[in-house]
């Protein structure tokens, strides 16, 4: 029995002692995610000058426009856009400088984000969404996202990766944090549901100081697997190469994509594709059809770093925002537009469908809209316990208390 009570001494102070060390991230971490939740709607909400356009009548190819645009300003390449906006809004393309030929660096642009009315081809504006600061309305919906995913550490002392070694250094802890907490509400001595049912209430009797604990509790209990979940598909999606992959490659093997048959180039080396945007939707379209597929294309995507165009099937307006798993990609190559790989949702190994089920887990979109809003209120949950638990130990501290059962995820 000493020995039992020993370990959960132990696995409480542990509990305990992540949990203030991790408090502040995860109120920011839980906040910002409860807001990114609805980042395409706040973002319209705030800034519709760029991205609704009041035209009518047939839209030009978005093909056409991203070459009309990189004609427009040589100085630029772009990296991204989608084939079809959604009804009412504008065309948006994500660009990248290219490298000037007298320096051999890449150009300085100002902004990273172009909208393009797509009935006349006219520029509606431009945003940096990478810039740091100074936050503006047209770049704060960017700045909350990026705070939530590296705390803009990516790129500090050279570094780029950094800011995801300390997120997902952060989510692995919480995931630990979560796995304690539950521990802690079992009952100590003797397993029956009667001693483990009280964990899970909240009595309306007793001080401010009672309600605020047995809240921490409850809704740690009651939220507790969509809180590991989104601590352990946090940790996957910021540490995947450095130990999510490794470890899943012990139980089954992933399907290497092109970009991991590659070696990357240096950013400034970019490769310079040799065949067009319109050439590889055509060959996009082409195997969509023999394929059978009634999706149409949805994206085109460059890396330069690769040389490989990818393409996102999907219905205008629903990259983001379908159920499931994403869209169906396909990968051609830069040089010569052939056929490189696929990544079907729902298809591939087990590693592949764990891989691809991460981000529509962590971001609920594998449920739709329902799933956002799940998310977005635990977000607003994560924060909450982070407070409590804080106040919860301020308190026990003040009475000079040091109880080893803090019961709390």
């Amino acid at each position: 029995m000493a020995g039992a009570m020993t370990i959960r001494r132990g696995i409480g102070l542990l509990h305990r002692w992540i949990g203030l060390a991790l408090a502040g991230f995860l109120c920011v971490s839980g906040i910002t995610g409860a807001v990114i939740a609805w980042n395409e709607e706040l973002d319209l909400l705030l800034n519709p000058h760029l991205l609704q356009a009041s035209g009518s009548g047939p839209a030009l190819p978005a093909t056409i426009l991203a070459q009309q645009l990189e004609t427009r300003d040589p100085r630029l390449r772009v990296t991204y856009f989608p084939l079809q906006p959604a009804p009412g809004r504008s065309q948006s393309f994500f660009v990248a400088p290219r490298l000037d030929p007298a320096s051999g660096r890449p150009f300085a642009l100002t902004y990273d984000q172009v909208f393009v009315d797509p009935f006349t081809g006219a520029e509606l504006g431009r945003r940096a969404r990478n810039a740091v600061w100074p936050v503006t309305r047209e770049t704060v919906v960017a700045f909350i996202y990026r705070l939530h995913q590296h705390l803009h550490l990516s790129g500090l002392w050279g570094i780029e990766r950094l800011g995801l070694w300390v997120t997902g250094t952060i989510a692995l802890c919480w995931s630990l944090h979560c796995v304690t907490g539950i521990w802690l509400t079992l009952p100590a001595r003797k397993w029956r549901w009667r001693y483990w049912k009280p964990a899970w209430l909240i009595k309306r009797s007793g001080d401010g100081h009672r309600i605020v604990f047995e809240g921490h509790r409850a809704f740690g209990l009651w939220a507790w697997l969509l809180l590991f979940t989104l601590a352990v598909s946090g940790f996957s999606l910021n540490l995947y190469r450095e130990i999510f992959h490794p470890l899943l490659t012990a139980v089954s093997q992933p399907t290497p994509t092109p970009y991991e048959q590659r070696r990357p180039r240096p950013k400034s080396m970019p490769i310079e594709p040799g065949v067009s945007y319109g050439a590889i939707h055509a060959a996009a379209m082409a195997e969509g059809e023999r394929r059978g597929w009634t999706i149409p294309p949805g994206a085109l995507l460059y890396a330069a770093d690769y040389g490989i165009y990818q393409v996102r099937y999907f219905h205008p307006g629903h990259e983001r925002g379908a159920p499931g798993l994403g869209a169906a990609r396909l990968y051609f190559d830069g040089a010569d537009g052939r056929l490189l790989g696929e990544r079907l949702p729902g298809t591939g190994t087990a590693a592949d469908i764990v891989i691809q089920a991460q981000f529509p887990v962590h971001s609920g979109r594998i449920l739709g809209l329902p799933g956002r809003i799940l998310v977005s209120l635990m977000g607003l949950v994560t924060a909450a316990l982070a407070v409590t638990g804080v106040l919860i130990w301020a308190r026990k501290r003040r009475r000079g208390v040091d109880n080893p059962r803090p019961a709390a995820i």
